[in-house]
Parts: C-alpha cells; structure tokens; sequence
C-alpha cells in the first residue's frame, strides 16, 4: 500500500520512526513536508499527487464528517497527565465553586479522572460538547464551544494542558485560568483573552473606513467555505463595496499584500487567521463578524 504520512509540527521528529515501521511491513511510505495546522488541514494535495491509497494524520482527533477522496486514518497523540499534581492547582481555586473544564485531545483521555479529582475536593465540574470537536470537553483552536456553551453556568472556565493557542480561544464572559499538568504552573488568561477581544473592535471600526475588501478563501479541506465567501460579496456589494473571492491553500500575509489595492480582508478560512492583523498590515474580520460590520455600514 501506498501510504502518505503527515505530522503537525511539533511531532514531526517522529515521522521516520514509523515511516520505517510501515516500510518494514511492506509498505512504500511518504512523508508530507508541507505545515500541517490541524485536523481541518489534510494533505490531500500530496496524497493525489503521489497516488497515495491513504492518509495516515498523526496528532489530531477526526474533524470532518465527510468521506474524503482518498480514506485517512486518525491518529491521535496521548499524552498522560500527572494526575497527582492536581494538588497544586487546588489553592488557586479558593472562592470558586463552579468551573467549566476543558482541555486538548491529547489530555482529553482522563478529564474524567481530573474531573473526579476535583469534585472530590469539593468543586462542581461542568463538562460541554464542542461543534466540531470529537469528544466532550475538548477543545479545538477554532473551537471553544465546549467551553462557553456551559460558562454561563460557571464561575470559570478552567482549561488543563500546555500553551496558550487553545485557551485563548476561549472568550466566555467568564474568568479563563490555564494549569500546566507537568510545570505546576497556573495562569490567569482573561486579560490576553480580552485583549484579544479588543482587538476584535478595533478592527470593526478600522473596516468601517474602508470600501475594497478581500474575501479569503482556503481550499484546506476543513476550511473550505465557497459558500460563506459568495455570501460575503454580495453582502458587501449590496452595500455599495467592492469585493474580491481570493483563493489560496496557504492564506500568506506577504503574498496577499501585493494585492495594494484591498483595504480589509474578510476571512471564510481559520477563525484563529483574524488574530494576525499585524502581519497582514489591514483588518482582518471573521466572516461571523461581518454581520456586525454590515449593520454599521450605511448603504
């Protein structure tokens, strides 16, 4: 069989380790080298390009629903959670008595355990379902609903993992705290959350100014979202704007900006493309914010 590996980044120093496990049962084995951003991003490029008879995506839980051209095999990457420094977390939560928990794929393996953990300290824990995630209380960079759909019955939103690209998506209304299962270390996230928020605004308002716009859309398969772009254009255009559909795999801010004429982008692509308005030198609106956006506008 003829297989196509592909890896995110930070697990891609194990790539030849099971391309040579496969080779050893017979199979002739490739390795993606393109970025890889998340379960939304198959290597379907590649994989039809070789004659790939399968995709084999490590590191992510399934994401779409749709039967793909050529079959993909999920792998997800567990990682165990030192369960007994929990402890830790405990003096950080005093005054709190309803959280919501999440955490990444990786983890999501126990978060029963870590709720167990905290309910027999005396915590209520309250546990969502995601949109697009495949298991309860996980966590997607693009997806936060697991999180904010049981907030408003929480005092927090409490998320258990590393980094800060997954709970920063979390913008609940509610404080966000981060615990770091393996350094001890706990944060307060809510004012880079909000910061994120404000961002959010300012980009609105530097849209209002603006009368040609760019209607990004990616043709990763997870992102791909003609549909919404279509409705965009002839939303703005209604308005009296002009609109332009700009297709590309990798939406690259140096490579977009040699289009000098767009003044604001509007993004059908990855929700999280909207944080980078520095790279990209102008707005740049989710496509559920240009709802609010039209509303302002005065045609």
């Amino acid at each position: 069989m003829k297989i196509l590996l592909q890896f995110p980044e930070g697990l891609k120093q194990h790539a030849f380790e099971y391309a040579d496990r496969l080779r050893k049962e017979g199979h002739e084995v490739f390795i993606s080298g393109s970025s890889c951003y998340g379960a939304c991003d198959l290597a379907l490029d590649e994989a039809r390009a070789i004659g790939a008879d399968k995709i084999i995506h490590y590191g992510h839980a399934e994401f779409l629903k749709e039967k793909q051209e050529i079959p993909v095999e999920y792998v997800e990457w567990k990682v165990d959670v030192p369960l007994q420094n929990m402890a830790e977390l405990l003096p950080r939560l005093k005054g709190i008595k309803k959280l919501a928990l999440v955490t990444t794929v990786q983890h999501v393996h126990q978060l029963q355990e870590m709720k167990k953990f905290l309910e027999k300290n005396g915590l209520s824990v309250l546990i969502g379902k995601g949109c697009f995630a495949k298991y309860e209380g996980q966590v997607l960079g693009c997806d936060a609903t697991a999180a904010t759909s049981v907030a408003k019955d929480a005092d927090c939103v409490l998320f258990i993992g590393t980094g800060r690209f997954h709970p920063t998506s979390i913008m609940a209304g509610k404080p966000v705290y981060v615990f770091d299962p393996f350094s001890k270390s706990f944060t307060d996230l809510t004012p880079e959350i909000m910061k994120l928020e404000k961002k959010k605004r300012g980009a609105i308002a530097k849209a209002l100014e603006c009368n040609v716009f760019g209607i990004l859309i990616s043709t990763k398969p997870g992102q791909f979202c003609p549909q919404v772009a279509e409705w965009a254009k002839k939303e703005l255009e209604n308005k009296g704007k002009k609109a332009y559909l700009l297709v590309s795999n990798e939406l690259n801010p140096s490579s977009l900006g040699n289009f000098r004429k767009i003044e604001c982008y509007i993004n059908t692509a990855c929700p999280r493309i909207s944080e980078d308005t520095e790279l990209f030198g102008k707005p740049v609106l989710n496509a559920v914010d240009l709802k609010e956006l039209l509303n302002l506008i005065r045609a």
